[in-house]
């Protein structure tokens, strides 16, 4: 039987040899979002979010919108989340959510009883996605799953002015916006749970687009993110190199063998 430490390698080296075969230049083309902050005096509309854990992730988070027409300059602060797999930092889709009940799902929203509020389960709370939370390009729902330009790692600061769609502005003037990021740690899943697929992206597991932290956009008397809130992390481009933890569009997932898939069950107890 190999050893933990000998698996790892194979699953590693298994992992980059998948992702040598995936074209690099499948990524989703840029929008015009622009990325010059706009932050500067206090003219405009304020809105926030306090992201609240779900499904166990024992993260938290702030966010923080300004408004001006349609561009709004987003910044944000996470802790607490997965932080790493196979050595590089985690990438955390995250999104605005509208036309659902503008609320987070609570635990009894998971209707096949695996222990996780998964993102289909979780949709009549806070709908689907029309804004993705991305670090350089395209902002719309079709960067939904793009891990490539997610930011990553347990604890992590974004900011970046975005163009809004009519339909977020209208979700978030009328409190029916919310605010997700998803990426569990594996380690803590049910068995049933760790051997889903996720139901946004088949070819990833479950953990990688399960919901983390929630939390209903509000109208906000606030200009700015209290500071403090994070301890690590390098920025909101932190760690896209690193793609390749879930495969690139799940490709180099499907080609290294499901090496998530077994390497979860070597890192850490599953929850019972």
């Amino acid at each position: 039987m190999h050893t933990n430490e000998t698996m790892r390698r194979s699953l590693q080296l298994s992992a980059t040899a998948a992702l040598a075969a995936v074209p690099l230049a499948i990524g989703i083309p840029a929008t015009a979002a622009a990325d010059t902050p706009a932050d500067s005096g206090v003219d405009g509309t304020y809105y926030q979010a306090i992201l609240n854990p779900i499904n166990g992730s024992g993260g938290k988070g702030q966010l923080m919108i300004k408004v001006q027409g349609d561009q709004a300059w987003v910044s944000e602060n996470v802790q607490g989340l997965a932080a790493t797999f196979q050595n590089g930092p985690y990438p955390h889709v995250q999104h605005i959510h509208i036309g659902g009940q503008g609320t987070c799902p609570a635990p009894g929203a998971d209707t096949n009883g695996d222990g996780i509020v998964d993102t289909a389960e979780g949709k009549p709370a806070y709908g689907a996605v029309n804004t993705t939370l991305t670090t350089t390009g395209d902002t719309s729902a079709k960067a939904a799953t793009d891990i490539t330009t997610a930011p990553s790692g347990g604890s992590f600061k974004y900011e970046r002015t975005i163009t809004l769609s009519p339909e977020t502005l209208n979700a978030m003037k009328d409190g029916s916006a919310v605010a997700v990021v998803h990426g569990l740690d594996p380690a803590t899943l049910s068995p049933q749970a760790q051997s889903e697929k996720s139901n946004l992206v088949p070819e990833l597991p479950l953990a990688a687009t399960a919901p983390a932290l929630c939390g209903t956009i509000t109208a906000s008397q606030m200009t700015q993110v209290p500071g403090g809130g994070v301890d690590t992390g390098g920025g909101a481009t932190s760690g896209v190199e690193y793609g390749w933890v879930f495969g690139v569009g799940g490709a180099a997932f499907v080609a290294a063998g499901g090496a998530f898939a077994v390497s979860r069950r070597r890192d850490g107890a599953p929850r019972k």
